[in-house]
């Protein structure tokens, strides 16, 4: 498995919580850790493909543990109509040091073995923290793609080496989501040429309303178009959820604010992921901190069913529901805090995809930076791709039946 870079953390105890509870003992900041689905089941994976418990679609979510170097294996059942999304998330505890090599690895396996996609890795980043890591294996269905029949799959999470780091077995956290093929559309709608990544229009300012983040996927705090502000303690990973349609693109700043005294330079001292609302990898940004503000920003691909062949991002962005930003502290920082505190205040907007070369202009339509209202095309099988589950976390139902999406098309120049 491919590695990152140690952090110099102090070690914690490591348990699976049980449904809703922590996954990790908190430390002497009072890092909030992980905290699962209410309601989870517990199983245990199998140590070889064949007695592997059965992940069932839906709004289940399952609670395992892994081992350094582990490999565990899980069942699923596929249909010859949905693709499928199973999903690890793997959680260390707040501030402990992992190992170079650690992380982990998930794919998804005809009963022979085949491939039914890329497997994906995910590193515990521990350079920043040793933050939770979520990514799925999945089954696209497409004309001629693999694992197109219906049958028993086989889904494997695998850990990486500890060597150098802790030892303890890392809780997972796994989910199995389905979406249905939508008819007369092969790949469905692309995304419009080449997008910008700058705003349209200057982020939402001013000081920000209050907020908390959430634990993790499942009491993330949801925000809107706005500015919001929280604060993180050192090790502490907060969790927010954002709604994207399709055709849209999501920026946000996140602003880490001053500490009480000037602390260690710390490379990757901050830092903000996103995940989809299948708990698919995004994208990952860190920044340095030394105690003075400094400011860490992302820009999406705009969410389309039809934009994974654009690289992870794109991939990533398939499709419109619920996005989870998540905002992580180094836990070296400790040294710049008096209080263990550092107040971060986000910046978020949602807006209709540009083009590269398209210019400001004047956008047209309502909502904070605007959305561009289609110029030209058609409207024919043009629908929103929503993930087919309900009941993430508190029970909210994740935009199933929000009805016709909103066509972005190219606008002209002048």
């Amino acid at each position: 498995m491919r590695g990152g870079l140690v952090g110099v953390a102090t070690a914690f105890c490591v348990f699976v919580g049980g449904a809703g509870q922590a996954v990790g003992v908190e430390g002497a900041d009072d890092a909030v850790a992980y905290r699962m689905a209410a309601g989870a089941i517990a199983v245990r994976g199998s140590a070889g493909s064949t007695d592997a418990p059965l992940l069932k679609a839906g709004a289940s979510t399952y609670t395992d543990s892994l081992k350094p170097g582990e490999r565990k294996y899980y069942s699923v059942e596929l249909d010859a109509q949905s693709s499928a999304y199973v999903s690890a998330v793997a959680v260390p505890t707040p501030g402990v040091t992992m190992g170079l090599r650690d992380g982990i690895d998930v794919s998804l396996q005809a009963a022979d073995g085949t491939s039914c996609g890329a497997g994906r890795h995910r590193s515990f980043l521990s350079a920043g923290g040793a933050y939770p890591v979520a990514d799925y294996a999945e089954r696209i269905v497409k004309a001629g793609g693999p694992c197109g029949a219906a049958g028993v799959y086989r889904f494997v999470v695998e850990r990486g080496d500890a060597g150098g780091g802790d030892g303890s077995a890392v809780p997972v956290e796994l989910k199995y989501t389905a979406e249905p093929a939508q008819k007369g559309e092969a790949d469905g709608p692309t995304a419009p040429g080449t997008w910008t990544s700058q705003a349209p229009s200057r982020l939402p300012q001013g000081e920000g309303e209050p907020i908390t983040g959430g634990t993790g996927f499942n009491d993330a705090a949801e925000l809107r178009a706005g500015a919001w502000k929280d604060e993180l303690r050192p090790g502490e990973t907060r969790f927010y959820r954002v709604s994207v349609d399709s055709g849209e693109q999501l920026f946000a700043d996140a602003e880490f604010g001053l500490a009480q005294r000037s602390g260690p330079f710390v490379v990757s001292g901050v830092r903000v992921g996103l995940s989809n609302a299948a708990r698919g990898y995004v994208m990952n940004k860190t920044g340095p901190y030394q105690g003075k503000p400094t400011t860490v920003s992302l820009a999406t691909p705009p969410a389309a069913y039809g934009s994974g062949n654009g690289g992870e991002a794109a991939r990533g962005m398939r499709f419109a529901g619920w996005y989870y930003l998540q905002v992580s502290l180094n836990p070296k920082v400790r040294q710049a805090t008096h209080d263990g505190r550092v107040p971060v205040t986000l910046r978020v907007d949602v807006a209709g995809a540009r083009k590269a070369d398209q210019g400001f202009g004047k956008a047209q339509g309502g909502g904070v930076g605007g959305e561009l209202v289609a110029a030209a095309g058609t409207r024919k099988n043009e629908r929103m791709r929503v993930i087919g589950y309900a009941g993430i976390g508190t029970g909210t139902a994740l935009l199933v039946g929000l009805g016709a999406w909103t066509l972005i098309a190219r606008r002209r120049d002048g």
